[in-house]
């Protein structure tokens, strides 16, 4: 029985890697209609993308366990599933962590097979400099998939090579969070090594890899490399800043803006479904994600919000609910999903630079980012106030991405704010469908 389910399973995953790649839905790839030559390897990349932003990704699932982890985000519908993740009472058979695992992994899988079948495609149009490029970009979603499994669910299974047949990467253990992490840095490594130092937004380069770096060796506690490779973004002037007001990189609908190192695009056929849930039914969504008033309170005061009070809107009377309208482009949907930004490598390398005692250094890349929000300097001589205020300063630039419960459980201040007093709450468990297809892999504990 639990080999059917994982050949079930094993075909989902894999079909959904043909589909982009326009494969007959078939659990045995058709390699003539693959990756053949330099269109089909474009293409396939651009489906690795639609991926990475699919609704139980990017596009909406994922950052809803982080929202919805994180205490200021409330849920306002009636369903189960979130309401679970709001009150840290998660189970295994969670939908919103059962899609997000399983999108991530689909993610991978098409990673793979494109690392695995670009280097082998004859095609005289197919340079090397575009060969190189498709697999950096294929790496380095890689990186950031198991980036993300790994500060969502721990150690998990590491898979790097395609998934074609109910035989092939059956039975894979868990790794431990030390072997996941290390899993993120080769491939990024791989990747920086393969890209352009050029900038493009939306997709991966070498400068993409240095941010995603940043926040690796952050979550690591690296403070020196943290700090060197926020510095190699926030160091090119020319194409990074903190943008004035702070609605600058996304109202009116902005997109591709100096703020944004990495944000995936949308478009009315391929929509970001976060307006759905954020906005309130006069506006064509549904809001059961909002804020609560807590964040409403900070985010409106001009001592701790300032301009980033923009991030909020508000129903008419009667019933002034306040809403998040980071996301607003409805009925279209077109709203980037911002994954990183400027103001992110400030606040990474402030936080690196408070670690390694460097307040002077801290203090200004605190305050560059409350000068864009409109806000006074900080000042302090205590690095414990320093880093506490650089991690309220996360909460609110960030209000509304995906951040605030992993970095309260990196600093080891989610028991403390969320009154959480089992540690072992601090990861997802691992869906009750891998657990039964994958005899390998054990539960996290305290699921």
């Amino acid at each position: 029985m639990k080999r059917l389910i994982y050949m079930f399973l094993t075909l989902v995953l894999f079909s959904s890697c043909s589909e982009f790649l326009e494969v007959d839905p078939q659990l045995q790839v058709d390699e003539s209609k693959a990756i053949t030559n330099a269109a089909s390897a474009a293409t396939a990349l651009n489906g690795l993308y639609n991926r990475l932003g699919s609704n139980n990704y990017y596009g909406s699932n994922f950052p809803a366990l982080s929202y919805l982890s994180g205490g200021d985000i409330q849920w306002t519908g009636s369903q189960s599933a979130p309401q679970e993740v709001v009150l840290h009472k998660l189970t295994a058979d969670n939908s919103y962590v059962g899609s997000a695992w399983a999108a991530i992994y689909q993610t991978i899988l098409s990673a793979n097979y494109i690392i695995q079948a670009v280097p082998a495609v004859s095609d005289p149009l197919f340079t090397e400099a575009q060969r190189n490029q498709i697999l950096g970009e294929a790496y380095f979603v890689r990186a950031l998939s198991y980036f993300d499994l790994a500060r969502g669910w721990g150690g998990v299974p590491i898979i790097s090579s395609p998934t074609r047949e109910a035989s092939e990467n059956l039975n894979v253990p868990k790794s431990s969070v030390n072997d996941t992490y290390t899993q993120v840095l080769k491939d990024l490594e791989l990747s920086e090594g393969l890209l352009s130092e050029t900038t493009v937004r939306q997709k991966a380069t070498k400068k993409t890899v240095w941010a995603l770096r940043a926040r690796y060796h952050l979550y690591r506690g690296e403070w020196v490399q943290a700090e060197t490779y926020a510095s190699k973004i926030i160091n090119d002037t020319r194409n990074y800043s903190l943008l004035k007001p702070y609605n600058a990189f996304f109202a009116s609908n902005a997109v591709g803006t100096a703020e944004s190192v990495f944000e995936l695009s949308y478009t009315i056929s391929s929509t970001n479904n976060h307006s759905n849930w954020w906005l309130p039914p006069a506006l064509g969504g549904r809001r059961e994600w909002s804020p609560n008033n807590t964040l409403v309170t900070l985010l409106n005061s001009p001592v701790t919000g300032g301009g980033r009070k923009d991030l909020l809107g508000q129903t008419a009377a009667p019933g002034n609910l306040w809403y998040g309208k980071l996301y607003y482009r409805t009925p279209t949907g077109t709203d980037p999903a911002y994954l990183i930004r400027t103001a992110e490598l400030y606040l990474i390398r402030s936080e690196a630079r408070a670690q390694q005692d460097n307040l002077t250094g801290a203090l200004a890349d605190l305050n560059a980012v409350r000068d864009r929000a409109g806000l006074l300097p900080f000042t302090s001589a205590d690095k414990d106030d320093v880093l506490n205020a650089i991690g309220q300063e996360r909460r609110l630039e960030f209000a509304f991405e995906t951040d605030r419960w992993f970095d309260l459980v990196r600093t080891g201040k989610a028991g403390e704010v969320l009154s959480i007093t089992d540690p072992r709450k601090y990861v997802f468990p691992i869906p009750t469908s891998e657990i039964v297809a994958n005899n390998a892999i054990v539960q996290n504990e305290g699921y």
